[in-house]
């Protein structure tokens, strides 16, 4: 029995992350499959704990993913079909007083036109499941819009490896003004799966033929350390608690809302229709 639980139950997690609109025939199946699991949560409740510690240690990921999911959701949540979800005023007033930080800082990655007229801010984990599918509206908004510039903040909470990872990172960037490389570096850690550390990310940065020397002395530089004091100060000042999330404007987005609702949001901040 304790088979089925364990089966019932991730088919009940993977229709909750991967079905929000499912159909009236899947909603009956998942009906049928919750009231299994019900039965048996009563009966057996000691295991419940065990079975969610167990498949956590073994997914780490998933944690972060269902957090971003439920960020993503909740403002959808409270505006209205068709409505611009407009952040707080106070997020709107710390975007505007920590804006040299936020859109101009020496502590970031620069993408796209460094003199856009428009300017996107990514903050992500390269642990953020969320994020990763998210790399495709990132290379979209790239390939699509020759005046946006694209700026990338570490924002590494997802674990201690997420943090090993960012620190490679950030001495990636040390490297390569251009930002060439370091996009390179970006998409293979992001286009990977499972549990990324530092031995991965320093395996990514090899592939760009860096200098690794230089970069694991760069590792424990003060550069490093300014980078992430700075993304995580900016981040809670002005409302990020999630990954991915985005700045446009004065506008903050937590959760991936889709390559449509970036250049919604580019195309508002343009004065463009949209």
């Amino acid at each position: 029995m304790k088979g089925l639980y364990i089966a019932a139950s991730a088919m009940m997690l993977a229709a909750s992350i991967w079905m929000p609109t499912a159909s009236c025939q899947a909603q009956d199946v998942r009906g049928e499959i919750e009231g299994v699991v019900r039965d048996y949560l009563a009966a057996h409740p000691e295991e419940v704990v065990d079975v969610i510690k167990a498949y956590l240690v073994k997914h780490p990921e998933t944690l972060g993913q269902i957090l971003a999911e439920l960020l993503k959701r909740k403002p959808a949540a409270s505006s209205s079909a068709g409505a611009t979800v407009k952040p707080p005023a106070q997020n709107s007033a710390a975007v505007a007083a920590n804006a040299d930080a936020l859109f101009s800082s020496q502590h970031q990655v620069v993408l796209g036109d460094p003199r856009g007229d428009v300017t996107l801010v990514e903050f992500f984990d390269y642990n953020c499941g969320f994020c990763k599918r998210a790399l495709s509206d990132t290379l979209t908004l790239l390939r699509d819009d020759p005046h946006l510039k694209i700026v990338l903040k570490e924002f590494p909470i997802l674990g201690p490896e997420s943090a090993e990872v960012a620190r490679v990172a950030v001495a990636v960037r040390m490297q390569d003004p251009s930002g060439e490389k370091y996009l390179e570096f970006h998409r293979a850690l992001l286009g990977d799966t499972g549990l990324l550390g530092k031995d991965r990310a320093l395996a990514a940065a090899r592939e760009q033929n860096l200098d690794m020397a230089r970069l694991e002395r760069d590792l424990a530089s003060d550069e490093v350390a300014a980078t992430l004091a700075e993304d995580m100060k900016l981040a809670s000042v002005i409302g990020v608690s999630g990954t991915p999330s985005y700045v446009v404007g004065e506008k903050v987005m937590v959760g991936a809302i889709g390559v449509v609702g970036l250049k919604s949001q580019i195309a508002a901040e343009r004065g463009q229709p949209h």
